[in-house]
């Protein structure tokens, strides 16, 4: 059960509430970057072969883990020479086999799902990567495959080592040919560090994005997150999970155009109030069974990559909803180059996510729910 909700604009308040340290963990999230350019020089890459470009990438992972895969095929973006598909499931695909990579990814390297997938992959051929916990049980599966490895320093929850996990596997596709643009990781680390300093506990929510975002998302809502590029899905489904687990919260995310074909009809239900909402009136009034939640739509815009079918279908999704009286919130990808706007993205979700729990008098950290399910499983 949470505790007592939190003023955001009372530092040492914030910091007692956050007992596990995740906002120092994503604000480390630019040390992340370059520490995992240094292991993968040190680590190479003479197992895997950059003249024989595979047939296709499998990115298999689970939870915070499995992002990695999402972060690799945004940034690779639509054109990219090889099919990246991002398995999150137990072993791999039927049609897996000796032309293609697997790249398994598990923070812990104790991944169930992960475990089985890297030992088929193995034993149907594939060439098979790894990255995760040293002297783990998916280490002793790469090498066992004869598979390149890249270990992640341990301590932290998965999702709060996404740039440990993601960064070897953009520099594999670099090293297979497969980026396009060049792959400035130091401009995506400024980017992140600024995003911290922006975000820091320090600085009041009046001039916090983070902070100011999470107020407004935080409350008796539901929050239904849109990508509008394929860059900004991979951000729609890492906000929504990072709500999820920092916040403890619902959250639901799509992808224009699909998401306006189905989505969308919410704005017709959750807390329309027949069409306007009145936003002085008191929503517990009446006790608290009779609170109706109250959508807010959160669309994260591409504008140099957004196709113009998607940009008009965007656009009028944000009227739709406002004629209804719900709230809309349009977070912008800035940067020179597919990474650097990804990463931009991703420091201020990260953030608002852990205000967000911290508002509502949870320790971002534990995931019990999951721990629970491991020890059913178990």
């Amino acid at each position: 059960m949470p505790a007592d909700p939190v003023d955001l604009d009372d530092a040492p308040a914030i910091e007692a509430a956050d007992a596990s340290n995740m906002l120092e963990a994503v604000a480390s999230s630019a040390a992340q970057i370059r520490a995992a350019g240094s292991v993968v020089a040190d680590v190479g890459f003479e197992l895997v072969d950059a003249g024989q470009r595979p047939r296709s990438i499998v990115c298999v992972g689970m939870g915070g883990s499995g992002v990695a895969g999402d972060v690799l095929r945004a940034v690779l973006g639509p054109g990219v020479p090889v099919p990246i598909w991002v398995h999150k499931d137990l072993g791999v695909p039927g049609w897996v086999g000796v032309n293609d990579l697997v790249l398994a990814v598990s923070c812990s390297g104790t991944t169930q799902e992960t475990l089985s997938a890297g030992a088929e992959a193995a034993r149907r051929g594939a060439v098979v990567v790894g990255i995760g916990a040293p002297n783990s049980p998916l280490e002793a599966v790469v090498e066992k495959a004869r598979g390149q490895y890249f270990p992640v320093p341990a301590g932290r929850q998965p999702r709060a080592s996404l740039w440990s996990l993601a960064v070897p596997a953009l520099l594999l596709a670099e090293h297979l040919g497969l980026v396009a643009e060049r792959l400035d990781l130091e401009a995506a680390a400024v980017s992140l560090e600024g995003a911290a300093a922006k975000c820091a506990v320090a600085r009041d929510t009046l001039v916090n994005p983070a902070k100011s975002l999470a107020l407004r998302l935080g409350g008796n809502v539901v929050t239904q997150i849109w990508g509008c590029s394929p860059l900004t899905a991979a951000a729609a489904y890492r906000f929504a999970c990072q709500l999820n687990e920092n916040a403890k919260m619902a959250a639901a995310y799509g992808v224009l155009p699909e998401a306006a074909h189905n989505q969308i009809v919410a704005f017709d239900g959750v807390g329309t109030a027949g069409g306007g909402r009145d936003i002085f009136a008191d929503p517990y009034e009446g006790g608290y069974a009779a609170a109706v939640p109250e959508l807010v739509q959160v669309l994260l815009r591409d504008p140099g990559a957004e196709s113009e079918p998607v940009a008009r279908r965007a656009d009028i999704a944000v009227s739709l909803a406002e004629d209804r009286g719900i709230r809309v919130e349009q977070l912008v990808a800035e940067g020179a180059t597919r990474l650097e706007r990804l990463a931009r993205m991703i420091g201020l979700i990260d953030f608002t996510s852990v205000y967000v729990g911290i508002a509502a008098g949870h320790d971002p950290t534990p995931v019990d729910a999951i721990g629970s399910l491991k020890r059913e499983l178990a």
